[in-house]
């Protein structure tokens, strides 16, 4: 069993995560800024149930502290750093751009210098789908450039792969950057779309449809995308002696360094991931057709053959199955 550190136990993936490697044996070690984004008491029962594990303990202060955040590292000197807390949210980032570069680049440095003094054996860190940006050509492929994002949410997460790439390649620390395609599940972010339209089915309120529904998003159930990492853990990418790369791998040639998409290979129109929700919640949503919104994309498609290859896994958990796990655990925490 290793030690593991993750950032952003209390976040929505971060949390799940925990949980899984909790449950086969490993030792966790939790940071999060508990910032306010989004309600803090939904982030402080996560991590109480995560407490409830003598195996777990958590440091709650920002990624940008780095004296707290190489404090919190020094004291359980982990084997293992898992990266997921930052500034999320895309449409935010319209709004408060900075919180984005404190968060995501200064603190993913911060993270990053820490796994470099303690010459863990991987660090994982998370980036998204949204740095494929304008790219049209799907599936998406972890080889595509990915030179052409739409927000500062996605930039900073491009920068995160380019400062890890570099950090991979100076140091000879193992890295592996995983994108992320429009994770869903319990215990999810209020602030995404999910909760935000069971909230207002349930309660007779409009749910807002951009771009009039035209809009096909991967679905990946949240347990699917925490199992795909624990088995990414084992999965530690090598330096390429020779520096020839094997076909359809993202394994640089001067670093031990990959990309590695995490999504469910499908992409599912926006009105049917409605219907299945409003089938789960027994109730219509009143539908308010909207226009497009700045930094959305139309699609997105993970090409997740590189992931199987790796693990020998690919997140399989159909949407409507999903949406159905999802609606139980709303309706059980809404008290409904």
């Amino acid at each position: 069993m290793s030690r593991i550190l993750i950032t952003g136990t209390a976040g929505f993936i971060g949390f799940h995560l925990a949980r899984l490697l909790l449950s086969q044996g490993h030792e966790v070690r939790g940071y999060d800024g508990m910032t306010d984004y989004y309600d803090v008491a939904l982030k402080r029962r996560r991590h109480a149930m995560l407490l409830q594990s003598e195996r777990f303990a958590a440091t709650e202060r920002m990624l940008e502290d780095q004296a707290a955040l190489d404090a919190a590292i020094d004291d359980f000197a982990p084997e293992i750093i898992v990266h997921l807390a930052g500034q999320a949210g895309v449409r935010y980032s319209l709004e408060a751009p900075r919180a984005y570069i404190d968060a995501n680049v200064v603190g993913t440095f911060n993270v990053m210098e820490a796994a470099r003094r303690h010459a863990v054996t991987h660090l994982l860190m998370a980036s998204t789908s949204s740095v494929y940006g304008a790219n049209t050509d799907m599936p998406f492929h972890e080889d595509q450039k990915a030179d052409t994002p739409l927000t500062i949410y996605a930039a900073t997460k491009k920068a995160s792969e380019a400062m890890g790439h570099a950090w991979a390649h100076i140091h000879d620390l193992p890295i592996t950057m995983f994108r992320f395609f429009t994770v869903y599940g319990p215990w999810g972010r209020p602030d995404m779309a999910p909760i935000k339209f069971a909230e207002a089915i349930t309660a007779g309120r409009p749910i807002d449809i951009y771009n009039g529904g035209e809009m096909w998003r991967d679905f990946t159930y949240v347990e699917d995308l925490v199992r795909a990492i624990a088995l990414l853990i084992d999965a530690a990418p090598v330096r390429p002696a020779d520096g020839i790369v094997p076909e359809g791998d993202s394994l640089s040639p001067v670093a031990p360094y990959r990309v590695v998409n995490i999504g469910n290979s499908d992409k599912v129109h926006l009105m049917d991931f409605i219907a299945a929700l409003e089938d789960a919640l027994g109730t219509k949503a009143i539908r308010n057709m909207m226009p497009m919104q700045t930094g959305d994309v139309l699609a997105t498609w993970a090409d997740a053959t590189l992931l199987n290859r790796l693990t020998g896994y690919t997140p399989e958990t159909d949407y409507r199955e999903g949406t159905r796990r999802f609606a139980d655990w709303f309706r059980e925490w809404k008290g409904l």
